[in-house]
């Protein structure tokens, strides 16, 4: 199957990045069939927009497998501007973090976000699930953020807990999401937001990364007076 053919075609339209992954290991019983994971980025905010664009090349996605002959299933972009939607119980079938990560895009960071060495974790994902034979991609097993702690010392809340991840230890407390809830409640001027951002903006793959020329890049100072 031509699995270089539909990552190009759906970079044509509009993804920044398409990886896939077997993702055997995080289906539940119902899904176990779908045990490929095509895992769709785009280097836009998490905004309304972003996640209509994403849902636009899933749409895409499931056409062409279609056509194929393959059965396929769309996890929604995440957004907890719809929290009171029904489409949020599909979100715990499969996260995109694990789709992410088993199709090499990226590493869960400290700040519990999907870093990928171009982009930091200013992407915004969705997952299509597929019992279509592609060919998979190298996974990333392990944290490539080492001693960096930008996120855990400027993280608002403390709810950066500095630890690495490991796909060899997935219960480890990465971050202490009820405190940066509790946050995002206590301040009026992240309504609109998903989170702070701060930890997105500090970390150094998402403000260099491997995208902009040394002269560009911005440093931790001005990062924090704009916060």
């Amino acid at each position: 199957m031509d699995t270089e053919y539909l990552k190009e075609y759906l970079k044509r339209k509009g993804a920044t990045l398409v990886g896939v992954g077997d993702v055997t290991q995080a289906l539940s019983r119902e899904l176990i069939h779908l045990t490929k994971g095509i895992s769709l980025a785009m280097n836009r905010g998490l905004t309304r927009d972003t996640n209509q664009l994403l849902a636009g090349l899933q749409k895409l996605t499931q056409e062409w497998l279609k056509k194929q002959g393959y059965r396929s299933f769309s996890i929604p972009p995440d957004s907890d501007r719809w929290k009171d939607k029904l489409i949020t119980r599909l979100y715990p079938l499969v996260s995109h973090k694990t789709a992410a990560t088993c199709s090499g895009l990226g590493w869960i960071g400290k700040n519990g976000l999907i870093i990928n060495e171009f982009y930091g974790s200013k992407l915004s994902w969705s997952t299509v699930l597929t019992d279509a034979p592609l060919t998979i991609d190298r996974p990333i097993t392990e944290s490539q953020c080492g001693d960096c702690d930008l996120c855990v010392k400027h993280c608002p809340s403390g709810a950066v807990t500095g630890n690495n991840w490991s796909r060899r230890d997935p219960l480890q407390e990465i971050v202490r999401y009820e405190r940066c809830r509790s946050l995002k409640g206590k301040r009026r001027h992240f309504s609109e937001k998903p989170n702070c951002g701060l930890c997105i903006t500090i970390c150094p793959y998402s403000r260099n990364g491997l995208r902009h020329p040394t002269g560009n890049r911005k440093s931790e100072q001005e990062i924090l007076q704009k916060s």
